[in-house]
Parts: structure tokens; C-alpha cells; sequence
């Protein structure tokens, strides 16, 4: 068999094209167009309608709460011994693959998703852009904890025998002292950022990169402002949580330390390795 390239002097040898090619693939693993690809995203969450943020985020809110549910089936049944714990944290992750591969708007993934473009062009309309999507977006998320809450607390829509693990679960959340629960959110915040970062090259793979770091979250006793959201919610709409203890002994902590972990410290890392490259190109 002749080939295709042996009566054409301008053709390229199959072995190189092949080689041209596999080089190609392996480059779309490259940091700065991992970064292009999730600054793209994060443009196009800036140009959604406020309606579009505000129902996507409360459905976020209320589908983060089968992170609480899943933890609270599995320490419900399984057996007394050293390592549910670390099996019962399993059901943390739920929530999560529920709402990432959703595509829903979760506010600790635009910790790095919308700063990326704020990063490359830090304007005061660019800034205002990202204030009001996360305002939106954590807004939307709290209402949607708030309203799967209450369907939980005061209505048969889940078994009564989940309830104690529920509370548990909850109170063990909620009371944590503020500055440790500020500490604990920042790993947190690391780890949803970094799924961020690895999604766009996972292809099959992103299923388990969501179990893992979600089920590390949990493992690793850090607190994550949504799924803790729906915690706190379940605790407040039954009279055990006042309000200023919610939102300063909790919520404030948390998001802050989330913020931190997603925005201050991974976003800047991750922009730190690619400034360069992309602010060359933004100049040609």
C-alpha cells in the first residue's frame, strides 16, 4: 500500500504527524489553558441574568443538603466500630456531585471561577461584576438551605431515625468555635477550588476527582458555607440556634475562611504560574 503522503513533497511523514498530534493532546493539559478555560466559564457566569443566578443558586442550596443527608443515612446504619467514620463521610459527597456536575451555582466554586477574569482586567466594573454574582449566588444558596431546612425539620419528608444523626451532625458544625471554624473553612476552600482547576482536564475522571476532595472535606473535619448552610438552617428553623450565634459564631467565620481558601490563596497560585503567559498574550 502506497501512502498518502509519498506523492506529495509538502506532506508531512505520518510518523511525525502522529507525534504532532500526541504533543497537541498532551499540551491541553497545560496550566495556562486550564486557566483559559476556566476564565471562559467564569465570563460567561458574570454575563448570566440575576434570575438565571438566583435559581440556579437556590437549587445549589437545596441539593447540598443531600451532603447532610447522605453523612447522616450512613452513621444512622452503620455499625459502631473505628471506621464508619471514615465510610459515613462517603455520603458528604453526594451533595457535591449533585451540584457540580449539575452545573448549579455553588458559591466556593466562584471563589476561583469569577476572580480568574477579575485577575486579568481588575476594573471597577469587573469587580462590581463579581460582588454582585456572589452576592446573588450566596444569597440564593443560604434561601435554598433554608427551604429544604424546614421541609426536613417540620414535615415526615425523611425517616424519624435520621433525626439524631441529623442534630448531630449539625450541632458538631454549628458550635465549633468561630476562630476554629475560620481555620477549618480555609482548607476547605482550597480543595473545592482546586476541583475547579482540575475539572476541565478530568474528562471521565471528574466523578471521582469529586468523590475524593469532597469526601476529604468531610473527612478531614473542615467546614465547607453551604453545606454547613443547611446544618445551621436545620438547627435554627427548630429554635436551637440563635441568630447571632448563626451569623457570627458560624456563617461569617466560614465564609470568610472559604473566601481565603478559594480566592486568596489557590486563585493566586493558580494565576501566579500563568500571569506571565497570559499577560504577554493579552499584549500582542
Amino acid at each position: 500500500m502506497v501512502s498518502i503522503h509519498e506523492n506529495d513533497p509538502g506532506a508531512v511523514p505520518l510518523e511525525e504527524e502522529t507525534e504532532r498530534e500526541s504533543v497537541e493532546a498532551a499540551a491541553k493539559l497545560s496550566s495556562k489553558l486550564i486557566y483559559e478555560v476556566i476564565r471562559r466559564d467564569g465570563e460567561e457566569e458574570l454575563a448570566r441574568t440575576k434570575r438565571s443566578l438566583f435559581w440556579s443558586g437556590t437549587a445549589a442550596g437545596i441539593m447540598i443538603s443531600f451532603s447532610v443527608l447522605g453523612e447522616a443515612i450512613l452513621r444512622t446504619y452503620l455499625p459502631d466500630a473505628p471506621w464508619s467514620f471514615l465510610i459515613e463521610n462517603f455520603g458528604y459527597s453526594l451533595g457535591f456531585l449533585l451540584v457540580i456536575m449539575g452545573r448549579m451555582q455553588l458559591f466556593t466554586e466562584n471563589t476561583i471561577t469569577t476572580v480568574l477574569p477579575l485577575m486579568v482586567k481588575p476594573t471597577v466594573h469587573n469587580f462590581a461584576c463579581v460582588a454582585r454574582l456572589w452576592g446573588i449566588v450566596l444569597g440564593a444558596n443560604v434561601l435554598g438551605a433554608f427551604c429544604i431546612a424546614t421541609l426536613y425539620a417540620h414535615t415526615p419528608a425523611i425517616p424519624e431515625n435520621l433525626g439524631p444523626a441529623l442534630l448531630s451532625l449539625s450541632e458538631h458544625a454549628i458550635h465549633m468555635p468561630a476562630g476554629e471554624s475560620f481555620f477549618r473553612a480555609i482548607p476547605a476552600g482550597i480543595l473545592v477550588a482546586a476541583i475547579v482547576w482540575m475539572l476541565p482536564q478530568a474528562d471521565e475522571s471528574g466523578f471521582f476527582i469529586i468523590l475524593t476532595f469532597t469526601w476529604l472535606i468531610a473527612a478531614g473535619d473542615f467546614t465547607h458555607i453551604v453545606a454547613g448552610s443547611v446544618e445551621m438552617a436545620y438547627l435554627a428553623v427548630q429554635g436551637l440556634l440563635g441568630p447571632t450565634e448563626a451569623v457570627f459564631g458560624f456563617f461569617i467565620p466560614v465564609l470568610v475562611g472559604n473566601i481565603v481558601g478559594g480566592t486568596v490563596v489557590f486563585a493566586l497560585i493558580a494565576w501566579g504560574q500563568v500571569k506571565d503567559d497570559v499577560l504577554a498574550a493579552e499584549s500582542q
